[in-house]
């Protein structure tokens, strides 16, 4: 009788034990390049949500290098879908800190601070609170690679090169002032903007073939040509319910590419419904007519998109 106790004892503790385990088991996720979840042969990334499947109201989440380097540490509300929210701290892959910044509603909010790879202080940069689109913040203060600070109390004479690009202007009052240039050395094109009180006035960026684009505005978001209600009524009149899905309701997140002409490519289901909704989602993207491409300071790019979908029920 003792003997069978003890092995009722040790089934029970066993149970628990896995029941426990399956509950505060993380998460890993694949991702490329454009962080679209892939597949462990074709990645560039990793993503661990710690905790996944337990129901919590927050969740931390670390992004890794390919060379299983931290690279990005946040807390998410969503465990699907990154909705930043608090103190995140980004790291070069030598483990030097890059910045730390806090999220308001996953749009950076207050003070960033941030460091060259090899650890030397590079700025201070304030973004205002409540800002709808992108927002960029204002320069308090900035050092070149050489320790020397170039701009102090939002006013001074930026100047910064990387790798893979440059620019330089007037810093008045954290904001940029004036004649602004800069060049982009992947894709061999220079550009000149003018600035006025912080506002873009006017932008021109020749290209590879001594092209000029002009612009007014700096990142261009992709968007449908007959624009987003117009886009939202062909899927709402293009989605096909299964009968026996006619009482789900819920939302389906989903990204998706759009390329340099406007096509929408490599569509993925974020978080679903089922009931084959999804698949038919992804077809309804595929077969869908071109957008207005993404533009970087005049120039059509590559650029991630993210759209919900509402299912309501029948």
């Amino acid at each position: 009788m003792k003997q069978i106790l003890r092995i009722l004892f040790l089934v029970l503790l066993s149970t628990k034990a896995f029941s426990q385990n399956a509950v505060t088991a993380n998460k890993l996720i694949y991702l490329d390049s454009m962080w679209v979840p892939s597949t462990q042969e074709n990645y560039k990334y990793t993503r661990l949500i710690e905790e996944y499947y337990s129901d919590k109201k927050t969740y931390v989440y670390k992004d890794y290098y390919k060379s299983g380097k931290i690279k990005f540490i946040a807390t998410t509300t969503d465990r699907d879908i990154m909705k930043i929210e608090g103190q995140a701290v980004s790291y070069y892959e030598n483990g030097n800190k890059k910045y730390t910044v806090n999220y308001v509603n996953s749009k950076k909010s207050g003070k960033e601070f941030s460091w060259y790879e090899n650890g030397n202080i590079k700025s201070e940069i304030d973004y205002p609170e409540d800002k709808e689109g992108i927002v960029e913040g204002k320069i308090i203060n900035f050092w070149n690679p050489e320790k020397e600070q170039i701009v102090t109390d939002g006013n001074g004479q930026y100047s910064y090169k990387s790798e893979n690009s440059e620019e330089a202007g007037e810093i008045k009052n954290g904001e940029p002032e004036g004649t602004w240039k800069g060049s982009d050395f992947k894709r061999k094109s220079s550009f000149i903007e003018i600035y006025k009180k912080g506002k873009l006035i006017s932008g021109i960026t020749t290209d590879s073939l001594n092209t000029k684009h002009s612009y007014g505005t700096k990142y261009l978001q992709p968007s449908p040509k007959n624009g987003i209600s117009s886009f939202y009524s062909y899927i709402g009149k293009s989605m096909r319910i299964p009968f026996e899905a006619r009482k789900v309701s819920g939302k389906i997140y989903m990204t998706f590419i759009v390329d340099e002409e406007g096509n929408l490519v490599e569509p993925t289901v974020i978080k679903g419904v089922g009931y084959g909704i999804d698949e038919n989602a992804i077809q309804l993207i595929k077969e869908a007519q071109k957008w207005n491409p993404g533009k970087n300071r005049g120039i059509p790019v590559r650029a991630l998109y993210k759209l919900p979908i509402t299912i309501m029920a029948k």
